[in-house]
């Protein structure tokens, strides 16, 4: 109607200006223009206009590094990608992405949307977006206060999605593989592995029961969690075929070849956890999807980092400094990092330091996902020193010792600037910061002081040998 016509371009033309403002101020990458618009036009996204072609990348765990990797490879290939790194991933960050991309009569300027989207936010997001490709990462058990039950989260994207919306969905998840179930689709996964198991190994398993007889069922191979390559032995039902198979896994040459219908890919590892080569997997996947060839995506992969907010590694003298994000309130993906610490070789410190800080600043913290959470991998002979820092040290004590970890490998500092001071830096050593999604910044700072420690440590070591 008119006056919905009247509000959006005055929801549009003051988000104009605001953007103007914030360069002024200094306040660049904020989602400030899109809930400014949001606020005067509920259904601004209905109206701005979008990018010809959309790719959406959802799931629990890997969107965003996921998202990164294909944005940098897509504009290694010259593509002028819309996208919403630099906001949110709700509906008030796409609409900043769009508010930015368009022009002052709301033409969208670009040719090409990525999209990372919060699950959640697909009833806010998707009648309006409709993406071309929908890769999900996969579907787990999240923070407790939001979105804890992935089934939950799996009927709101199945409410959501466009039907028209091509899905490319994680074959080892049965959760993620019923989303949407008359949406057009294809699977990736990766074959089975040296380090697979049939048992479940972790606290948390969320799918145990067939869907379709409701009895137990069984694993060719599972990875960790519900995770992994399922069937029933009862009524027949088993997990789909990939499209896209991840196979020949080699983390000494850290390489993994990708074969579908049409022929195989060789594919350069940016990282050895599980997590990670499933990123690379799916991203395979979404790229074969919209007409790259193997060889074309090859000499992306070979150019690629994971980006800096979540791994770095540095070796410094003998020793080596890792940084990794543990997503504070999701026992799932912390899991996955202490595990993967767990089964690297080599003596190990670990500051552990992702307590929920954005949580304390506006409401009561939910500490219960910690007894979700897998603290007995880093129940391990060659993990020497755990400090425990912030607010939830003796929360995270009381986990740990539950965990079995002998108390003498326990280190405290109240303020986690003061945890490097507690390392023990013996030879060889193997130093860990992990840090959650509310405490990226601090946990680049606590790196950064554990950097300049072992550059005075290894001077120090090098002039006692050279007298």
């Amino acid at each position: 109607d008119k006056m919905g016509k009247i509000r959006y371009y005055v929801a549009l033309w003051a988000a104009k200006l605001s953007i103007i403002a914030l360069k002024i101020t200094r306040h660049n990458g904020t989602n400030f223009p899109g809930v400014l618009a949001l606020r005067i036009c509920p259904d601004f996204l209905k109206h701005i206009g979008k990018p010809q072609k959309i790719i959406a990348v959802t799931g629990t765990n890997g969107k965003t590094t996921v998202s990164n990797m294909l944005l940098d490879m897509l504009t290694m290939d010259g593509k002028r990608v819309m996208n919403n790194k630099m906001g949110s991933n709700i509906n008030s960050g796409i609409a900043s992405s769009l508010i930015y991309g368009a022009s002052l009569g709301g033409r969208c300027r670009y040719d090409l949307g990525l999209f990372e989207v919060d699950e959640r936010s697909a009833l806010h997001v998707y009648p309006y977006l409709k993406p071309d490709y929908m890769l999900i990462t996969n579907l787990s058990r999240d923070s407790i206060m939001r979105n804890a039950h992935p089934e939950y989260i799996r009927d709101i994207l199945t409410k959501y999605i466009p039907k028209e919306t091509k899905l490319i969905l994680n074959a080892d998840d049965l959760i993620c593989c019923g989303i949407a179930p008359e949406n057009p689709r294809v699977y990736f996964g990766i074959e089975k592995m040296d380090t697979d198991v049939t048992d479940c190994v972790n606290l948390i398993n969320d799918l145990q029961i067939c869907p379709q007889c409701h009895r137990r069922l069984e694993y060719e191979y599972r990875r960790y969690n519900h995770i992994g390559r399922a069937y029933c032995p009862h009524c027949g039902f088993k997990a789909p075929a990939y499209d896209y198979a991840g196979c020949h896994v080699d983390l000494d040459k850290m390489r993994i070849d990708v074969r579908d219908a049409a022929g195989i890919g060789h594919y350069r590892l940016l990282n050895e956890s599980i997590f990670n080569i499933y990123n690379v997997v799916s991203a395979v996947a979404l790229l074969r999807e919209i007409g790259y060839s193997h060889a074309k995506i090859e000499a992306f992969f070979a150019k690629l980092n994971i980006v800096g907010s979540r791994y770095d590694a540095e070796t410094i003298g003998s020793r080596t400094l890792y940084r990794l994000l543990a997503k504070e309130k999701n026992a799932f993906a912390t899991t996955r990092v202490f595990d993967y610490i767990s089964g690297l070789d080599g003596d190990k410190e670990i500051i552990l330091m992702n307590s929920c800080q954005g949580d304390m600043k506006h409401w009561s913290e939910n500490t219960c996902w910690l007894y979700d959470c897998d603290f007995e991998f880093l129940n391990r002979d060659n993990i020497k020193n755990i400090i425990l820092c912030g607010p939830r040290r003796f929360d995270h004590k009381l986990r740990l010792l539950l965990a079995g970890v002998p108390e003498e490998k326990l280190s405290f500092a109240e303020k986690e600037t003061d945890a490097p001071d507690k390392l023990r830096l013996f030879a060889n050593d193997q130093i860990y910061v992990l840090y959650g999604t509310d405490s990226i910044a601090l946990g680049k700072k606590v790196a950064d002081q554990v950097r300049t420690l072992l550059i005075a440590k290894n001077k120090e070591e090098g002039e006692a040998d050279e007298n």
